[in-house]
């Protein structure tokens, strides 16, 4: 934060500080009941559950909205809060939801400043939307009872309304400060994403009345969420070529554009990041030897078990041909090695049927091996294509080694590449 230039590190301090303002100004207007008290663990515990569900393609998504607005479903649950909850208690929420997500989703490697006053921006843009309720049913929170015929709907409109515009037009000021020498327009977003808030608005205003009426139905209405997140955006993120096809991994050109980011944020937390180069040997004999669609198979046999062998934050990748790559966030060397090692483990074990069986050829194809690079930000290289060569580099050490290992990188890898003897 201290790195921030002047006018950035002002405006964030005065929006935190408007936030705690409005905490405090208002956490004495609505009596804690133990009703609220009930609705308050109830919304706490959809959000849970919702972004458990839903953590993995959450965290691609913040890391690929880089420089731009990150529309998340939060706002069902925050929405919710808002409209039954005393303000104390919709303040909790929106702690609770942020802090979630920057353990869970984010493992712990977002930027906390960023965090706050994110969360920061979602309260003052929750006490606005509140007091455009407040105008317009006469009454304090819980809202819902009072929200009724057209004026209540005409109220409740206006508060989204409000909710979001709020919240965008303070984040949208942060990104272009941040930002002074890219166009202000690249900071908007995608126009689309705007679905995603409007969406996650109107499911939190269904579940607000579910529970005020119909609590028990809320695990029923919290199918609705967690398929948005599985039916509209994971559909969303893989139409857009960020998937491979063929393996279902991460596209490599999405893979480069994580990976770029994620060194960034190494680089301003002032952390470690590693990178897996796996290559399998003699891949070329196995798809000309049992044809195209066993080779097809083995290579989504392979994906399952790197996906298998990693860690829930890291980022699997196929870089092409027999390639995989993968990006392991805030891993140490010892950690990066003992996870090739076990990637490569798991590799020697898959035993893949042929769907086509040739004659003279095995009807399962196993005796995998693969050869892994290892390099690691900082200590390898601090610039991406310095780190992604060193790795590649290091496969080349391990086959002229014999095959079938792991090779640690050393800044001095990526300036010398053996010969490999034999066919790759």
């Amino acid at each position: 934060m201290w790195k921030l230039a002047t006018p950035v590190f002002g405006y964030v301090l005065v929006v935190d500080a408007l936030a705690l303002v409005a905490v405090l100004a208002t956490a004495a207007l609505v009596p804690i009941t133990t009703q609220s008290l009930l609705w308050c663990g109830l919304i706490l515990a959809g959000e849970i559950v919702h972004l458990e569900a839903a953590q993995r393609i959450e965290r691609i998504r913040e890391l690929a909205a880089d420089g731009r607005p990150h529309m998340h479903l939060q706002s069902i649950w925050i929405f919710a809060g808002l409209l039954l909850l005393p303000p104390p208690l919709a303040t909790l929420v929106i702690v609770v939801s942020y802090a979630h997500s920057w353990v869970r989703v984010y493992q712990r490697r977002g930027v906390i400043h960023r965090k706050v006053f994110s969360g920061a921006t979602v309260i003052l843009a929750c006490f606005a939307a509140g007091a455009v309720l407040s105008a317009g049913t006469g009454h304090l929170a819980p809202y819902v009872p009072y929200l009724d015929g057209f004026g209540g709907m005409t109220a409740l409109l206006l508060s989204g309304i409000v909710y979001f515009g709020l919240n965008y037009v303070l984040v949208i000021l942060a990104i272009v400060m941040s930002n002074p020498g890219k166009p202000p327009r690249q900071a908007f977003g995608n126009p689309s994403d705007v679905l995603i808030v409007l969406a996650a608005v109107g499911v939190g205003c269904g579940i607000a009345l579910v529970m005020t009426v119909r609590p028990w139905l809320l695990p029923v209405l919290m199918v609705t969420p967690v398929a948005l997140h599985i039916g509209l955006l994971l559909p969303q993120f893989q139409a857009a070529a960020r998937t491979d096809s063929k393996t279902a991994l991460l596209a490599p050109e999405f893979w480069v554009q994580l990976a770029r980011a994620e060194l960034v944020r190494a680089a301003e937390l002032s952390s470690t990041a590693g990178v897996l180069m796996i290559d399998l040997d003699h891949f070329k004999a196995i798809d000309d030897g049992n044809g195209h669609l066993a080779g097809d198979e083995v290579l989504r046999a392979i994906a399952v078990a790197i996906q298998g062998s990693v860690r829930s934050g890291d980022y699997v990748g196929r870089f092409g041909g027999d390639e995989f790559v993968v990006l392991l966030p805030g891993a140490t060397s010892a950690e990066i090695v003992s996870i090739a090692d076990r990637i490569r483990a798991a590799i020697a074990r898959i035993e893949v049927p042929v769907p086509v069986i040739r004659p003279g050829k095995p009807e399962v194809i196993d005796g995998l091996t693969a050869s892994i690079g290892a390099a690691v930000y900082p200590e390898t290289a601090t610039e991406y294509t310095i780190l992604l060569q060193a790795a590649d580099d290091a496969v080349f050490a391990a086959k002229a080694a014999g095959r079938d290992r792991v090779v640690l990188a050393t800044p001095h890898t990526a300036l010398i590449r053996p010969e490999v003897p034999d066919v790759l």
